[in-house]
């Protein structure tokens, strides 16, 4: 995985990386700009990486997707939970596309998603429910629909001043720790783990946040979330939540 990683982050670098795209069900909403899918695996497909930004399919393993070119409110900052709301309408338990276009520091794929031939990134901008991230692009589409937004004062854009979430993380970065990134981490790749179900019943059990996650998504082990907020084993989880 970490080899896998390194060739997709030089190639990027390089400009020789091309864009990959594959179909998958979205299982989980992370918040307004990052989901969990499971990928639709095609018979005959590859399970080790070739030189494109693809990872190892498998059936029943779930990927993280980070939706580019756009930044959605934090669930603690006011707005986070309407776009995290809105996204989940959107996408949750659906059919999407995956267009990647990048792996970001901590191991996520940073790509586009459409749903029934919609850009599920653009309509969050244009719903008031993300900024439009022009550090990373110049796509003059995104900003033209955080203006209608603006002007229409649709979703955080009817706060009387909105922060953006690069800003607010600044001033909650000592509230939780850092998130590791991915090259150094120590726990397994969670993208491309074995995961089964299993006779793991509790959090010290578990090797990684995605391993909770699938025993409480697709295992039903409920006792991995004690509190009912769908965020399993706080410990392990918890800063994996922040960007």
């Amino acid at each position: 995985m970490r080899k896998w990683l390194l060739h997709v982050l030089l190639s990027c670098a390089a400009g020789t990386a091309h864009a990959e795209e594959f179909t998958a069900k979205v299982i989980i909403v992370l918040d307004g700009d990052t989901v969990l899918v499971l990928r639709d695996c095609k018979r005959g497909e590859p399970e080790a990486p070739g030189p494109h930004l693809r990872p190892p399919c498998r059936d029943n393993k779930p990927v993280k997707i980070r939706l580019a070119e756009i930044d959605a409110p934090e669930k603690a900052q006011a707005g986070g939970m309407e776009s995290k709301q809105s996204l989940s309408g959107m996408v949750l338990k659906k059919q999407v596309s995956v267009n990647v276009q990048a792996v970001d520091n901590y191991g996520r794929l940073v790509g586009h998603l459409e749903v029934n031939g919609r850009s599920v990134n653009e309509e969050q901008v244009r719903r008031g429910m993300a900024w439009e991230y022009s550090n990373y692009h110049s796509n003059k589409t995104y900003i033209s629909l955080q203006d209608e937004a603006q002007l229409a004062q649709r979703g955080l854009w009817a706060q009387v001043s909105p922060m953006p979430p690069w800003q607010w993380r600044k001033l909650h970065a000592a509230d939780a720790p850092a998130p590791v990134p991915a090259h150094l981490s120590t726990a397994p790749a969670p993208v491309t783990g074995d995961y089964t179900c299993g006779a793991k019943r509790h959090c010290s059990q578990m090797l990684s946040c995605d391993e909770a996650r699938f025993y409480l998504t697709h295992c039903g082990v409920k006792s991995l979330d004690r509190n009912g907020d769908g965020v399993p084993c706080e410990k392990l989880c918890g800063y994996r939540e922040k960007k």
